[in-house]
């Protein structure tokens, strides 16, 4: 765990984890889901060190873990989104190209995912996105900010983010001009989480399938964004 200064100088804890060789090496910030910052997130991170990018995880629930629905609905519904994009991400961002990425993008999963809809406009530092399963009210989403290419997957079977909605969050991207790549899944939400099943939650479903070619497609879009 390290400690970073968001834009308004108070501090947030985070994850940290660097590729075997760092030196000069991109970085990805991963935005957690709404447990918190568990070990699945840190595990994102992990895999995204392996394939040698830095990945820091801002701890954005202050040390705070849900094991339960009703409590990570509890601290993700006392969470201030705006806060937590245009400072905790945005400083997650300044960090890693303070300390030698040049090139950062913000990746995140289910609450993660419209936080990093949210950071596309919000942190102008950013040079790309990769949205997982998840979407803010639309209201909030200032399409035209967004300067930087976006991939996203989505479950086309999702109870708490309905491909509707998804649908008009791509009509508003298209109109602003904003470069995006949509790609829809035949899956439930958390698709890529390999502990939704262990949840007991009927709308979360581990994917191993549609898991894989999201993480391919990631992986491709980090190394044609981020690669100087």
């Amino acid at each position: 765990m390290i400690s970073f200064k968001r834009p308004d100088g108070n501090s947030v804890e985070a994850y940290l984890i660097e590729p075997a060789n760092p030196t000069n090496a991109p970085g990805v910030v991963v935005i957690q889901e709404w447990w918190g910052l568990d070990d699945e997130i840190k595990n994102v991170a992990n895999r995204l060190a392996k394939a040698g990018y830095r990945a820091l995880v801002p701890d954005l629930y202050r040390g705070k873990l849900a094991l339960e629905a009703n409590e990570a609905e509890h601290l993700m519904n006392d969470l201030n989104f705006g806060d937590a994009a245009s400072q905790d991400i945005r400083g997650a961002v300044q960090y890693l190209k303070a300390t030698g990425s040049s090139k950062v993008a913000v990746t995140g999963f289910c609450m993660g995912g419209a936080l990093t809809v949210l950071s596309a406009g919000l942190v102008p530092e950013c040079d790309g996105t990769v949205v997982w399963y998840g979407y803010p009210p639309l209201e909030y989403v200032d399409a035209v900010a967004i300067k930087k290419p976006m991939l996203a997957h989505w479950a086309l079977h999702d109870d708490f983010f309905l491909i509707a909605g998804v649908d008009q969050l791509e009509e508003k991207l298209k109109a602003a001009g904003v470069t995006y790549d949509f790609e829809r899944y035949d899956a439930k939400h958390a698709f890529a989480n390999p502990k939704s099943d262990a949840r007991g939650l009927p709308p979360l479903q581990y994917n191993p399938a549609a898991a894989d070619l999201a993480w391919e497609r990631t992986m491709h879009f980090l190394k044609t964004q981020l690669t100087l």
